[in-house]
Parts: structure tokens; sequence; C-alpha cells
């Protein structure tokens, strides 16, 4: 296969942002000197030194450069610089995925055509990354020789091979130099030492003279090293240095910008949705989670911990500060954390190196420490959770394979694994996830739904060639791997299947693409994160925890890129190009936690709109050139949108904005309606997709209607339903047994499971929103033996019945079995189910007595006022308020079945202060009513419009039958007030019809 090149729209717009940064020069054809116009830019073209050929210098350039990098910048909707600094360092950001590299790889020969630059250095942070860059310059050799009429010559420094050096120093060509910045620095270094092969001359020296044109592949990783990767990237001498990253830290001269946002926007990239696979009725292990740490001047040291906590609605997983020394079950109110304490935290120094935040736990028979790294203890058990993940990715991969590959699409996975002991042992034998993975494999590849993907295919040994492995351990402990040449193995022995593997992850990415190489599914620990990329990884599986600084967007970004077919031809289009990643987290959590590393990293800020957003909005006057608009300018803008009620304070958009922009009325200052479609424009983006909800909006007072509450027929109504009742109880204990027994008998007590929840990811400026939604059948998980907790302690704690009664319910129900397969579950339901058949005892044993003298006062209605939030009010002309409150759309529904009735008099929602006395609490019921039957007979209700819904709590549904008796101890003797439970009014009329 060979991959087909074309220049995108966005990758044309880098390449020119580069190379019109020398526009105003005339092209070199001499050999050594270049000749130019006085009044243009000298500063380019070819120079002779005594070392060799390089890019020709000059000093007084920097206005030059200045001009066009503003032109440039206001071009891309880019803050324009006032001056020229940080040694003529530019900034090109690209979203992982766009085509960095073959966009830098084009500049250069873009650069060499216009201006006859010749000499380019590539300086790179790690091995995967130059293994990349040389794949994509031998793949990209024969089309950019057809586009530009020559070929470049590369090469990867190795300080055994330096007459590379010399040939890169002399020649007349183009030539690439490709270096890890490691190569570079340091006082020990060959590359920093006198040579004899090159005469005495320093490496360095060597290619300094040149003064190349430096290209700085993913630069936040090449400065971590700190002063020294810097300083080995300034004595190189550059003519200019070009920082290529989709994730920059230090901030130069920016040209280009395509962000994160722009590139989905775009459709450059793959959409992202996350499977999302949780565990659920699994709490019989301590859980532990390690979220940060805090050291305050003068305060102890603490940390937060997300632990599983008892709490009234069950086990809830919370965040928790804890301090030394604090035992856990405490904090939880739980017994599995007996035995469990905080023994030490520790806050990571600057002043030691290697040093990190750190929690120690005592736990029964061990140490457990904490870091960001490994933040999680217990949970679900590690060897079922990685299964069922391993097993979800493959299902998921072969789903993508069936409808792809009659396509010739190939379909990779890439798993990243939290040890390497994991997939390989250090003696190279396999590892744990091995036998896992062929398992699963084997036995999804007999089911019938995938029989077309395995047609003649060994059964027997269908997954033992389609998975593999590259990690860090591979090259520093068995492989050693020359930039040029065959791999060779330390002491002189060759092994043809590492050898072979090796080559085809990092080199040969055409052949691993090629639908008749076996290998599908790639595990890695962490050398493949940044800078390894395939364009047909669809699936990534993410066993370890995503925490450090930019690794979740760096894992993303191995599968951003647009798949190709077996003709090399790039892919469009969201149908075909959706990566998925299987993670154990919610998708709520996933896109909360990914939203802010693009927000950290790209200094995106969703949903707001910065004082400076429109400076770059061009404006043209009649006669002159484009200008932007500028900062002055948009900070008055900003505060006229702001002064306008159309963002808040922090610039974030209101509803009155979305509402202008929606109808097209939105204000502007009468300076800026010439680009009122740009500013509009950018709103819409920025806005998009922003929930708005004002705490502080106010809330007025319903208006009472005296002539409706003074009426007759208002307080004939009223005097059906305003006296007061007592209740006495009638307890049967034998009773409650028969009740508790028949109850946990009905109930079902499910095993652990595991659940997958599929959630597609929009990203925009408003953030990133969930799309479509699939839940997979849950699957039931084979643990190590749980922690077993006092049962009968447990259950008389939560019922509150003597323990003797806990007992004998627990032996008649003959459901004791459950507790083993699941204990903390087989508490939750039969806990619940006890509760319910004693607060059922306990209603139908309760008798209602009217009090005769005991009322609710009509009059209360006049002092006490009744308020509600704007949108929650209906306008209502039966009711006794002007406008009624809805708290839920069913209610907002029923108001509006109340006005349109023809049959109904007049209706009122009865308020929070009209309660009916139960065991289990006061009850509100919701509506009184008055119908009219026939114009004549006039009908009574007290309506309950959650009483027909299934999903009702059984404390609601008991204290509805409490209410139901009340209305009926306390019913006058003609025409009374009915209690009933209805959905809709049309539920009424066909129990009225039905008597």
């Amino acid at each position: 296969m060979h991959l087909l090149y074309e220049d995108l729209p966005h990758q044309r717009a880098a390449i020119d942002a580069v190379c019109d940064l020398f526009r105003g020069q005339e092209i070199s054809r001499a050999e050594f000197t270049v000749t130019l116009p006085t009044d243009q830019l000298e500063l380019t073209g070819v120079q002779q030194s005594d070392l060799g050929i390089g890019n020709r210098v000059s000093n007084t350039a920097d206005d030059y450069l200045l001009a066009n990098l503003r032109e440039i910048q206001l071009r891309n909707s880019i803050p324009q610089d006032d001056t020229l600094a940080h040694d003529r360092n530019f900034d090109v950001e690209m979203e992982t995925g766009t085509g960095k590299t073959y966009v830098y790889l084009s500049t250069i020969y873009e650069l060499n055509q216009r201006f006859g630059f010749t000499k380019f250095v590539i300086v790179v942070p790690s091995v995967a990354i130059k293994e990349g860059v040389g794949s994509t310059l031998r793949d990209t050799a024969e089309h950019f020789r057809r586009k530009y009429n020559q070929l470049a010559h590369h090469f990867v420094y190795d300080s055994s091979r330096l007459s590379a050096i010399r040939d890169f120093a002399t020649s007349k060509d183009i030539e690439i130099m490709v270096a890890t910045v490691q190569s570079l620095y340091g006082g020990r270094t060959i590359f920093n030492n006198p040579q004899e092969k090159l005469a005495g001359e320093k490496p360095l020296d060597v290619v300094a003279s040149t003064n190349p044109i430096l290209i700085v592949d993913e630069p936040q990783s090449v400065e971590g090293l700190g002063t020294a990767g810097r300083e080995a990237l300034k004595a190189l001498r550059p003519l200019v240095t070009l920082r290529y990253s989709a994730t920059h830290i230090q901030h130069h001269h920016t040209v280009y910008k395509l962000d994160a946002v722009d590139a989905y926007e775009q459709r450059l990239v793959k959409q992202i949705e996350v499977a999302s696979l949780l565990s659920e009725n699994d709490h019989n292990r301590p859980y532990i989670k390690l979220l940060r740490i805090e050291a305050k001047k003068n305060k102890p040291v603490r940390a937060e911990l997300e632990l599983d906590c008892e709490r009234v609605n069950g086990i809830q997983r919370e965040p928790i500060w804890v301090y030394a020394t604090d035992p856990l079950d405490q904090a939880t109110n739980r017994s599995v954390y007996a035995d469990h304490v905080v023994d030490s935290i520790r806050k990571k120094s600057r002043d030691v190196a290697g040093s990190m935040d750190a929690v120690e736990l005592r736990v029964p028979g061990a140490t457990v420490t904490l870091t960001p790294e490994e933040p999680v203890f217990g949970d679900v058990d590690e060897g079922a959770l990685s299964a069922a993940m391993i097993r979800r990715t493959i299902k998921a991969h072969l789903d993508k394979e069936k409808r792809l590959r009659p396509r010739g699409i190939k379909v990779l996975s890439l798993f990243f694994i939290r040890r390497v002991e994991d997939y390989r042992l250090t003696d190279g034998s396999p590892g744990p996830y091995v036998a896992i993975f062929e398992q699963e494999y084997a036995r999804l590849a007999r089911l019938p739904e995938y029989k077309q993907l395995f047609e003649g295919a060994d059964m027997a040994t269908v997954a033992r060639d389609v998975h593999n492995g590259y990690f860090s351990i591979d090259r520093e402990k068995k492989l050693i791997t020359p930039f040029e040449g065959e791999i060779k193995l330390k002491g002189g022995n060759q092994d043809t299947r590492d050898t072979e593997t090796y080559n085809l992850i990092m080199r040969e990415k055409t052949r691993l693409l090629d639908l008749k190489t076996p290998l599908k599914f790639i595990f890695s620990h962490s050398a493949l994160r940044e800078g390894w990329d395939n364009p047909n990884v669809f699936q990534i599986c993410a066993f370890r925890e995503m925490n450090q600084e930019r690794e979740r967007r760096q894992t993303l970004g191995r599968g951003l890129r647009l798949c190709v077919n077996q003709q090399g031809e790039r892919i469009r289009g969201f149908e075909t190009n959706t990566l998925t990643v299987i993670a154990n987290e919610s998708y709520q959590s996933f896109a909360e936690k990914l939203q802010k590393d693009i927000q950290d990293e790209t200094g995106i800020r969703f949903g707001i709109v910065d004082p400076i957003e429109f400076a770059t909005i061009p404006v043209q006057k009649e006669g002159e050139s484009a200008v932007a608009l500028g900062k002055e300018s948009s900070q008055k803008l900003w505060d006229s949108l702001r002064q306008s009620g159309y963002l808040d304070n922090n610039g974030k958009a209101t509803e009155a904005l979305k509402k202008a922009l929606d109808t097209k009325t939105l204000q502007l200052p009468t300076e800026f309606e010439a680009q009122r479609e740009l500013i509009e424009e950018r709103l819409n983006k920025i806005s998009a997709g922003v929930v708005i909800r004002n705490a502080d909006e106010p809330r007025p007072t319903v208006r009472l209607r005296e002539a409706v509450l003074n009426s007759e027929e208002f307080r004939q109504l009223w005097d059906r339903i305003r006296t007061k009742s007592t209740y006495r109880v009638h307890f049967d204990p034998e009773l409650l047994v028969q009740n508790c027994v028949r109850a946990i008998q009905r109930e079902v007590i499910a095993p652990p499971t595991f659940i997958t929840t599929t959630t597609t990811a929009s990203l925009g400026r408003g953030g990133i929103t969930a799309g479509e939604t699939a839940t997979s059948v849950p699957e039931v998980v084979s643990t190590e033996q749980p922690f077993f907790p006092d049962l009968v302690s447990e259950l008389q704690d939560k019922t509150q019945l003597l323990r003797r009664t806990v007992v004998r319910i627990l032996s008649e129900s003959r459901r004791l079995q459950d507790f083993r397969r699941n204990p903390n579950e087989f508490i939750r339901v039969v806990s619940k189910a006890i509760i319910a058949a004693k607060r059922q005892t306990l209603v139908d044993g309760v008798q209602y007595h009217r009090l005769s003298d005991s009322f609710y006062a009509q009059e209360l209605f006049l002092h006490q006022e009744l308020t509600g939030y704007l949108a929650n009010l209906v306008p209502s002309k039966r009711s006794l308020y002007e406008e009624t409150v809805c708290d839920s759309n069913v209610e907002r529904t029923f108001v509006e079945e109340l006005e349109r009735s023809e049959g109904v008099k007049l209706y009122v929602k009865l308020p929070g202060w009209f309660v009916v006395p139960t065991p289990l609490g006061g009850y509100n019921p919701d509506w009184a009513v008055l119908l009219s039957r026939d114009g004549e007979e006039r009908l009574y209700f007290v309506l309950e419009t959650k009483g027909a819904f299934r999903n009702l709590r059984p404390k609601e549904e008991a204290q509805i039958l409490c209410g139901e008796r009340h209305f009926h101890a306390v019913a006058a003797a003609e025409n009374p007030a009915r209690f009933e439970p209805i959905r809709e009014l049309k539920d009424l009329y066909t129990k009225i019809v039905g008597g």
C-alpha cells in the first residue's frame, strides 16, 4: 500500500503561514549567494563557510519578519504581536491527527522552492516520534519528488555515523537531519565534543554553521527537559525555530492555529465515543481513590479520598477529606473499611527530586501507597475488570471490522496497560493478559454474528497472530534499535519475531494497514502514547488512570487520524470515523476531564467570551488594506455586550444572548454593524450548548383572586376537604414477620455485573456534550472472595427491628444463599424490603378519626404568600390564583388540561401547609377540583397526579393510601369530596362515567 497525500485547505493554510514569514525576497538561483533588491528582505538563501554550505542569515531582518508576521496573524484570526521577540521562535498549533508531520515536511520543500533554503533540523523528544517522522519521510518521498521535482536527503543522527554530519553540511541539496533532543545536549555526548572524523570539529559546530531552520516536534516535551533542552536548541544557531504541537506550554509568535474544536467542527479528526464499563451491585470490597493532596501553611496536610459511604439512600461514592491516623470505617460508616487507616500523607516537594504526592494506608495484612499514577485501591476485582475491558474492546473491534473490512479498511485496536508485566514478563514470556485476550477472542470468533470474518480460519490458532506489543522494555532490556539498518539484539543474538514486531509497529505503517497483515491488536504501556500514530486505530482501551498532565489527550491522539482504505485513500465522515474509547469511568467524568484538559492545554474557555475575542476580526476600509479590529475595540464591544445583559461579568453567555442570536435581534453599537456577521458567527459558536441557570432570578408573588376565594363555589369545595383528622395504628408483630418474608422472597438479588454505556461526544465552543447513547446487556462479574459483614447486625441497624425478629425473617425467607454471592447487595435489597414491609404493616393498621372541631381555615390563603420562578408559572383562568406554580412537566401538562376542560369550574393546587398526618410523615395532596356535570351537578375531588405512576416510591405510595383513608374519614354526609389518584384528567372522567 502507498498512502495518498493531498494538500487539504487547513494544511495549505499552515504551510503558507510559515512560508509567508519570508515573503518579499527572491528565490536564490546562485550557488553560494543571493541577489536581492536593496529595498527587500535581506535574509536568506545559501551561504558558504569553512565548514560547509548553509542558510544565509541577516541580523537586520526582524522588521520584515514582524510586518509579515502581523499580516499572517490577522489573516488567521490570531491576536497580533507588537514586537518580534523569542529569538525568532514561531508556533504552529495543530490538533493531533490533522497531519502535523506532513505539514512541516511540505513546508521544508516549499521554503526551498520559494526561497532557496536547504538545511533543516527536526528535533523530537522521543524514539516513538523519531520513528514516526522517519516513517513519514520514507512514505512521502515519492509524493514530494513528483510534486516538487526533487528529493530531499534525510538521515537520523547516529553518533556512530558522523559522515552523515559532513554530508549534511557540504551538500547543495535539501538536507534534513532528525535527532532526539537527548542526543544533542550534555558535555559528554559525542555531538558536543571534537571528533577526528570531522577534522577535529564538534558535530554541533558543523551543524550550527549551516544556520539550519529548526523544526521542533512536540516542543512541550522537548522543553520538558528544562534548561538543558532549551540550550541544546539554541546552540544549533537556527535561522528561525518552528514549533509544531497541539499542546504548546510555552507560547511564542503564533502563526497558525487549528485547535481541538476547529478540528472537530471541520471533521478533520475522528468522532469520539466513550464506552464506559462500570460495575453495578458490587460494593463488597473497600474502594479508595486518591483525588488530591492539600498542604496549607500552618495547617496539617490532608488528602481528599473518594470512598463508598453509607448514606440514607444507600451507598454513595463521595469525596471525603482525611488526615493522618483517620480510620476510614468511621468516615464511611461501613464495616467493610474496618482496620483501614490513613498512615501518612506526603505532598510533593519542589526541593526533592523524584518526590510525589502519596497517601500510605494501613490495611489488614499490608501497607498500600496511593499516588497520582496509581490512585486506586480496592473496588472491583482487577482481574475481572481487565477481562471485561478486553472483551468489550474485542467486541467493538469485530463490530467495526464486520462493517469496514468489505470497504477495504483495516481496523486496529490499541491497549494502554498499567504494567508491562501484564502482557509481557521480563523474561519475554506471556503475561496474564495474553491468555485473557486469546480466550476471549477465540470465544467471540465462534459466534454466528462474526462468522463472515473467520471463514477458512484455523479456529484453534485464530487468536495467536492478531496481537502483539511494544514497550520501552523492548528497547532498554532486550532490543537495541540503531537509527538506520537492522535491529540488533544485545549479545549478538537475533530474535526474528521481536524484530518483525518492532518494524511493523514503529516503522512500517503501511504494511500494518494491509489487510493481509494479521496484527490488529497492539498492547503498550506508554511508549506509543506521544508521537506514534496510525490512521486506522478505531479502539483505544485505557486500563490505567489518565490523570497525568496531557495524558488523556495524548492517549486519544493515537486514534484521531481519519482512516484510509487499501488504496491509501483517506476516508472522511463520522459515519466511518468513530474512535471508541473503552474506559473504567462514566461518560460524564470522562467528558468533564477531557474538557478540562483541553481548557488547560489550549486556553480554550468553553462557553466564555473573552474580552479580546473580537480583536482579530478584519476591518476593511475603502482604498486601504484590511486591519484587525484590535484589542481596544474588542474590549469596547465586550463591555457593550455585558451591559446589554448578553454576557455576565465573567463573560459567560446568558439566555438573553442565545435568544437574541436565535431571533436575529442582537443589538450592537453602530460602529460594529459592518462586522455583525462575523461577530454573530463567533458568538453562536461560543454560546451553543451552554446551559444557563440563574440562581439569583427573582421569584415574584403569585396573585390571589379574592373574589374566587370568597365565592360560594370555593366555600363549598373547601368545606368538604378542610377538616383535620387523627389516626391510631394497630400493629401485629406476626403479620410484620410474614409481610417481611413475602417481600424478601419477591426480590431479585443481582450478582455483581458490568454494564457498558457507549456515548458519543460532540465538541464545540460551548463545551463537550453527549450525543447518542447505547447500553449493553449486563454481564456477571466473576470475582475473588468478597468481604462478609455481620449480616444480622447490619440489618438490625438499618431496620430497627429486634435481633431475634431479624433472624426469624432471614430463616423463613430461605434466601441466605444469595448473601454469599453478593453480600452488600443482599443487605441493601433485604433491608429495603423489610423497611417497605414494615411501612405497609403500619399503614394496614392505620385507622383515621375525624376531628369535628379542627379545620384548615380558609383565611390562610390570605396570610400565606405564594411565590414561584417565572419559568414555572402557568397563567390560569379557572384557578384560585392568577398563575399556577408547576414544579414539573407533569404538573404543567395537567394544568393545561384543567384550563381547556369546560367541565372544570374551579381548581387549586393545594398549598404546602395543607398536610394530612400519617405514620410516615406529613402528606400534601396535589389538587382540589370542582367539576360540573350537565351544567348543574357539582362534583368535588382531591386529586393526586403522582398516584398512577409505576415508579412511585413505596413511602409515597403508603402516604397516598393514608391520604385516601383520611378523606374517607372526614367525608361530608352529602356529596362528599372524592380522593382519586390519576395520571391525566381523562382518567378522572372515565371514573366518573363508570360510576
